[in-house]
């Protein structure tokens, strides 16, 4: 797959990870379809350079006892109870080159990188229908870059608050998510970004040893409804960067951003076995 593929499918992984967006119902245990999505995002976090794409996408929904496949993403479900769940929770980064962001002209390209590790989710509140409610995220993840040696990029501890309200007043069948929390990460990730090695620096980009910690921090919004074979949603995201520890990096060209997508998919078949399912 090539890094015009890629970019997009990372970021819509990176920049949407594990929303919620719908309560507990009884579904079909699997659904297929196809969809297409509009994406604009930045090359990286701090970047001032946007990548902008209108892709088609696969549309797929998974409800299995283990493995699961849905509007959070894919995952395993490790331990489950009724207050709290240990799943497998999944990220990516897009690959940047120097073409992508010219403030790393003459430096090497960035590799798109997978991102994977354990996610505790704490419902802290929530109504009996369970269409509504708020959930604290713990998500651990090991970063590992895509390429023919792979190697670590570091690990990002992302906890955040997830709030789900479903059924809108006025508004039926639409399910607004919100998602707001800081990022923190090790310092090979933030090197892997953020460094500008001696060898790479020039008269206007000084040689820059990032540290490890504060990332700063993310806030997202979304709104999708589920018609009778029709799934619509959108997102709008904004990441502030200051006092982030590689603030004052020369490649970090801008301190907050907006990232938004939309996508609308059509369901082309779907399970007849059906499967409660508890958000």
């Amino acid at each position: 797959m090539t890094s015009k593929y890629l970019r997009p499918i990372a970021a819509l992984a990176a920049l949407v990870p594990g929303l919620v967006l719908a309560g507990g119902q009884e579904k079909p245990l699997w659904e297929i379809g196809v969809g297409v999505a509009a994406l604009s995002f930045p090359a990286y976090r701090g970047s001032e350079n946007r990548y902008n794409f209108l892709m088609p996408t696969p549309y797929f929904v998974y409800h299995g006892e283990f493995l699961k496949a849905d509007r959070h993403g894919l995952r395993g479900s490790l331990f489950d109870s009724d207050r709290a769940e240990l799943t497998l929770s999944l990220s990516a980064s897009p690959p940047t080159s120097s073409d992508d962001a010219p403030v790393r002209n003459g430096m090497p390209d960035l590799k798109p990188t997978v991102e994977f590790g354990p996610q505790l989710e704490l419902t802290l509140w929530r109504t009996e229908t369970r269409a509504r409610f708020v959930k604290l995220r713990l998500p651990l993840r090991a970063a590992i870059t895509v390429e023919g040696s792979p190697r670590s990029a570091g690990w990002i501890f992302a906890p955040d608050l997830n709030m789900d309200i479903g059924d809108l007043p006025g508004m039926p069948g639409w399910n607004l998510g919100m998602v707001a929390g800081p990022i923190w990460a090790t310092k090979r990730q933030h090197d892997f970004f953020y460094t500008v090695a001696p060898a790479y620096a020039t008269a206007t980009r000084p040689a820059y040893e990032a540290r490890g910690g504060y990332s700063g921090a993310k806030f997202l919004v979304a709104l999708s409804k589920r018609f009778e074979r029709t799934w619509f949603g959108v997102f709008v995201r904004y990441d502030a960067l200051s006092g982030a520890t590689f603030e004052d990096s020369p490649l970090t060209t801008k301190k907050n951003f907006v990232a938004a997508g939309l996508g609308i998919s059509w369901v082309l078949d779907e399970s007849k076995t059906r499967v409660w399912v508890d958000d």
